[in-house]
């Protein structure tokens, strides 16, 4: 069995003493693992970093093998998104999250697509601009699992204006006068996800799609498989956190 495919790297570890085994965000073959041979060699090593675009070649005697991976570096982006404490925070949560939570081999051309407009916002805006394209890239995820969020209109009075909360438990939006008396108990509905051309944010609103994107992650797609949230998403919150304090 034979494919060629797009992928972000996210993430090799040795195997062997030459070997590598790979795992990749692919454009029309999902989350995808495969043994590249020479992957620790100083050439490929520096390829497989996560946040990479890779162009794949997959073989394999039969569709449930691990196979072996055709490795062409196609973007480099690794460099640059180490350089930056902020950078290298998202990086790292965008990969720990993907593989955390993305099945193994389930195709998402959408979450991919948006990954990579993620990743060079990532490598070449500040947090304010792409930490709003990463909050909505978790909640396409959400949407591609079958657990998205609806926030087209109040949950309490159907109404299209004024939304300012989320319910923890429906996942619906909620009105700021129908959600006042019940506000501690609400997620905060940052304004950059109902305006789709909303380009920044603040470094608070971010925190806040940070909190009510992960909630949804952990409640709904971690914790029914006994899963804790990615250390790396931890950072990444309590990086926003800090700065919006």
């Amino acid at each position: 069995m034979e494919w060629n495919d797009d992928a972000i790297a996210l993430a090799a570890r040795r195997h062997g003493e030459s070997s590598a085994i790979l795992e990749a965000l692919t454009r029309g073959h999902g989350r995808h693992l495969g043994l590249v041979h020479g992957g620790a060699s100083r050439r490929l090593k520096s390829a497989l970093l996560a946040g990479n675009t890779l162009s794949l070649v997959w073989r394999a005697r039969l569709s449930e093998h691990l196979g072996t991976f055709a490795v062409e570096l196609r973007r480099e982006r690794a460099g640059a998104l180490l350089e930056r404490r902020e950078a290298l925070a998202g990086l790292n949560a965008f990969a720990e999250i993907a593989r955390a939570v993305l099945p193994e081999r389930e195709p998402h051309e959408p979450v991919y697509r948006a990954a990579e407009v993620l990743l060079d916002a990532i490598g070449s805006t500040e947090f304010g601009h792409w930490g709003t394209l990463y909050v909505r890239w978790e909640a396409g995820v959400l949407e591609a699992l079958g657990f998205g969020l609806d926030l087209a209109r109040c949950a309490a009075t159907g109404a299209t204006e004024d939304l300012c909360y989320v319910s923890p438990k429906s996942g619906r939006a909620v009105s700021g006068e129908a959600g006042e008396p019940y506000r501690s108990q609400l997620l905060e509905l940052p304004a950059f996800l109902l305006q789709s051309h909303k380009a920044s944010a603040t470094t608070a609103e971010v925190e806040a799609g940070l909190r009510l994107t992960g909630h949804f992650l952990l409640a709904r797609v971690l914790q029914p498989h006994d899963r804790q949230m990615p250390p790396a998403r931890v950072r990444l919150h309590n990086l926003a956190a800090h700065q919006a304090a």
